[in-house]
Order: C-alpha cells, then sequence, then structure tokens
C-alpha cells in the first residue's frame, strides 16, 4: 500500500464542492433544530398533561430512533404518503428533526436552571407570557447551555456523511464517487477525513471563544 500524492491533489477540489453540500446542510440543520428544539422544550413546561405527554413521547421516540432510519424513511418512505422533498432539504430535515430531540433537552436543563426568583418577578409585574419566555427565561437559559448547543452542533456537522443514504453530493459521497473511479480508498477518504477533522477543530475553537464571551456558569 503506497499513498498517491497525485490522487490526493486530485480529490480535494471534489471534495471541497461536496463540503458545500456538507456545510450547508449543517448550518440549515442545526437552525431547526435549535427552533425545532425550542418549541418541544417549551410544550414539554405545558400545564396541559396531554401535550406535555404527546411531546415526551414523540422526543423519545426521535431519539431512540437511528438517525439512519429516519433518514431513509423521509427519503423513500414518506414519498408514498405524498410528502417528497429534495435529498438536501431531506437530509436537513431529518438532521435538524433528530437533534431537535437532544437540544430540546439542553434547553430544559437551562431552563431549569433559570432562579425561580426570575419567574415570581415576572408574574409580580404580570409580564406577558411571550416577554417572559424572550425577555427574561431564554436570554438567561441559553448563555448557560452554549457549550453544550456547540458540542452538538460539531456533532450535527460530523453525521453529514449519513446522507450519502439519500443520494447528497456531500464530502462522503464524493470521496466514494472519487475512490470508485480511481479503484482506490486510501487517498480519497483520508482526505475526507482530514478535512473533516480541520473543520471541526476550527470550529470547536470558534465555539470556546463565543463560550468565554458570552456564556455563563
Amino acid at each position: 500500500m503506497s499513498w498517491d500524492w497525485n490522487l490526493a491533489g486530485h480529490v480535494v477540489s471534489p471534495l471541497l464542492s461536496g463540503l458545500k453540500y456538507t456545510l450547508g446542510a449543517t448550518v440549515l440543520g442545526y437552525l431547526l433544530a435549535l427552533a425545532l428544539g425550542l418549541v418541544w422544550a417549551i410544550l414539554r413546561r405545558s400545564p396541559n398533561i396531554v401535550v406535555n405527554q404527546v411531546v415526551r413521547w414523540v422526543v423519545e421516540f426521535i431519539r431512540s430512533t437511528p438517525l439512519l432510519v429516519q433518514l431513509a424513511f423521509l427519503f423513500y418512505a414518506l414519498p408514498e404518503a405524498g410528502f417528497q422533498f429534495s435529498p438536501f432539504w431531506t437530509g436537513v430535515i431529518g438532521l435538524g428533526t433528530h437533534y431537535s430531540t437532544y437540544i430540546s433537552e439542553v434547553y430544559r436543563a437551562g431552563i431549569e436552571d433559570v432562579p425561580r426568583g426570575q419567574w415570581e418577578a415576572c408574574t409580580a409585574l404580570n409580564l406577558p407570557r411571550r416577554r417572559v419566555w424572550f425577555g427574561v427565561v431564554l436570554p438567561q437559559a441559553v448563555r448557560k447551555v452554549i457549550p453544550t448547543l456547540g458540542n452538538y452542533l460539531i456533532a450535527l456537522f460530523k453525521d453529514t456523511p449519513l446522507l450519502l443514504v439519500i443520494t447528497v453530493p456531500e464530502m462522503m459521497s464524493r470521496a466514494t464517487t472519487e475512490a470508485g473511479k480511481a479503484a482506490d480508498y486510501l487517498e480519497p477518504l483520508t482526505m475526507a477525513a482530514a478535512i473533516f477533522v480541520i473543520v471541526s477543530v476550527l470550529s470547536s475553537v470558534l465555539i470556546r471563544r463565543l463560550e468565554g464571551r458570552y456564556a455563563t456558569h
């Protein structure tokens, strides 16, 4: 087994082309996860026991099902029910929905850590529910959980190779395509792994800086 520098250099361009899909799915999926996770977290605090329990079991079902199975279901089975999206948007929905269930627990931990006095003060001032959540509680809760939210962003990024199964031309897909053409998997897969490491490390550094600036402990 020997390293082919020519092949390694040749696959860089296709891999970077696939990286655009990887990063796009990561960012959009993460934004969806943040928004949907907040919805789950707030609904879990509903005094309505039916809403509370339905959301609880939906979240547990999604968390207990492999992401790969969920992606395959969304792409191959859901169209039979009349719901069909492009491979890329199916990937975004799958990633975002899956990770929203984990992020909802992060939000819940942050919300529960907000001092009880803050809630009591809002009640005493008769603040509207919307202002209580978005003006008082969530700004404090999110600052407390920035490190964990950042870790889930990196985790989501590292799960994007699963989009290969629904034909998204992301980086892993490009790597296997180039490997098949060259009948050599060492260089394409190694270069793909190296790019994943570089992006993950840079993301981790940025998240740590964000944590140092905004997070509270």
